[in-house]
């Protein structure tokens, strides 16, 4: 590493280096733009890729490529979670089941190999550092960011599952990033959107959100993220992303985690909307963070030039001491080392304890064993006739984890195993929109689908009136289920991933053969 002892000078080459070395932007496009180029050639840590960065495997692995060329140190990151947030897969939905779906399915065994697998892949694709697993206990109902992504709202299962999911993961060569710490599953505010805070106190948190980060720990993950959330039982005045108590006493000194603290996106408005982004980004790394992320929405190059300079001149005034930039920038350039040495990048096959464990569809069993044991059929009475079924689709906002463009629902898969399936799909409709909706399945099997109807009141009430009208009615939930099953015939995915979505079709397609 370059020596910081004399950084401490406003045009010092080894400042800059060192302020480049701990940034982690994203951009816009599926090629990299030459002023990235520029900054890569110029030292930059890191690049935080996304979904409208990726359009195929090809394209994928050409931009991976081209950015390795200018930096072979780089870290490469994206927060693929395998669930309903997927990157690699935005455009077709998850072939795996995603995180609640593992823990309903409840063995570690397969969630360690549906990890490798996701493993392997990213690493073909180029990727040295995933922002995953979501290690979130999902303890509050009202959370409306955590949901799917969480393995469960039992801390000791999350905690298990966690383990499993970062040893499968690291075993493929790729460094896993536990999120978001100390836990943003008792939480009703989602920190996309504005500060939420955790109420617990530090007993309760030591016997629940903190349980997975102790697991995670233990199995040796190579870095975690920190959440955006004021968490007084540590620090009243705060956010966990630019608090030292939170981030040195109890993240490094506690609980003994001596790997790379990345922050979530520094652009979110919980942080960025009181302290601006070089604010964030300063305080972040005077607090203990040793990597910064910045959405690739807001990473123009006028936003990466103003962190970096933000950071030079935080050293320069004193505000930031050169030796914790100087750490910080070690720490990432400690996780490339590791992930140099993990696995061979032209195979994506991990040249450590993995043995190579794998083919390219050795997790594909797995995977469908999970999506089936996290179904659940609950029989109230009677369901419709056989046939081709109606299905009325019931949409509700997701938050901005969830890609837009990612599909779900059973219309299709139903349409691909029963011929003559005819689909609808309605947000926040009016009764007369309902009835209408409903019509053409008269004489006919009806399935509702819904995601997580409980957190949505116009979707309950919605799916109310469609059941007044044909209580024979099949529901499929790809949410979080609730406590209520509703529906002659209830099905609970615990997920919408194309793969859960598929297994779901198939159960209902079972039901309604003749």
């Amino acid at each position: 590493m370059t020596s910081w002892a004399s950084a401490r000078n406003a045009g010092s080459p080894v400042l800059a280096e060192l302020a480049d070395a701990v940034l982690q932007p994203g951009f816009k496009g599926t090629t990299l733009p030459d002023w990235l180029r520029k900054r890569l050639a110029a030292g930059l840590g890191g690049i935080a890729l996304y979904s409208r960065n990726l359009v195929e495997k090809g394209q994928i692995e050409a931009l991976t490529a081209s950015i390795r060329a200018e930096n072979p140190d780089v870290i490469i990151a994206l927060d693929e979670e395998g669930g309903d947030v997927t990157r690699l897969e935005a455009f077709t939905g998850s072939s795996r089941p995603g995180n609640l779906a593992l823990g309903a399915a409840g063995d570690p065994e397969l969630t360690e190999t549906v990890a490798r697998g996701l493993g392997h892949d990213l690493a073909r694709a180029g990727i040295n550092l995933n922002y995953a697993p979501v290690v979130d206990v999902d303890s509050d109902m009202d959370n409306p960011v955590v949901g799917t992504r969480a393995f469960g709202s039992d801390p000791a299962l999350v905690a298990r599952h966690a383990a499993a999911w970062v040893t499968g993961l690291q075993a493929a060569g790729v460094a896993g990033c536990a999120k978001h710490f100390p836990g943003h599953g008792a939480t009703d505010v989602d920190s996309h959107d504005a500060l939420p805070t955790v109420s617990l106190s530090a007993a309760e948190l030591a016997a629940t959100a903190l349980l997975p980060y102790r697991s995670v720990i233990d199995a040796g993950v190579r870095a975690i993220m920190t959440g955006h959330l004021l968490v007084p039982a540590y620090d009243t005045g705060f956010p966990a992303t630019v608090s030292r108590p939170i981030m040195i006493d109890l993240l490094r000194r506690e609980l003994g985690f001596d790997g790379l603290i990345v922050t979530d996106g520094i652009e979110m408005p919980a942080v960025s909307a009181e302290y601006g982004l070089g604010g964030t980004a300063v305080r972040a790394l005077v607090a203990g963070a040793d990597a910064l992320c910045v959405g690739g929405e807001n990473a123009t190059p006028g936003v990466v030039g103003l962190l970096r300079n933000s950071i030079m001149a935080a050293v320069n005034d004193g505000t930031l001491p050169e030796a914790r930039l100087a750490e910080a920038a070690a720490r990432v350039r400690a996780l490339s080392r590791w992930a140099a040495t993990a696995r061979d990048t032209s195979t994506g096959t991990s040249t450590g304890t993995d043995s190579g464990a794998g083919t390219d569809q050795d997790w594909r069993p797995a995977a469908l064993d999970a999506a089936r044991r996290a179904l659940r059929i609950t029989v109230n009475a009677p369901h419709a006739a056989s046939g081709p079924p109606h299905v009325v689709e019931l949409d509700a906002p997701t938050n901005l984890a969830v890609d837009p463009v990612t599909p779900w629902g059973l219309g299709a898969p139903l349409t691909r195993l029963l011929p003559g399936t005819t689909v609808v799909r309605l947000a926040a409709p009016s009764t007369a929109e309902l009835q209408e909706a409903v019509h053409p399945g008269t004489g006919r099997p009806l399935v509702v689908v819904l995601r997580t109807a409980y957190r949505h009141r116009h979707l309950a009430a919605s799916a109310d009136r469609i059941l007044a009208l044909r209580p024979d009615a099949v529901v499929a939930e790809l949410g979080v289920p609730g406590d209520e099953r509703p529906g002659a015939v209830h099905l609970a995915t615990h997920g919408g991933t194309a793969l859960c979505c598929q297994v779901a079709a198939e159960a209902v397609a079972g039901l309604l053969q003749p």
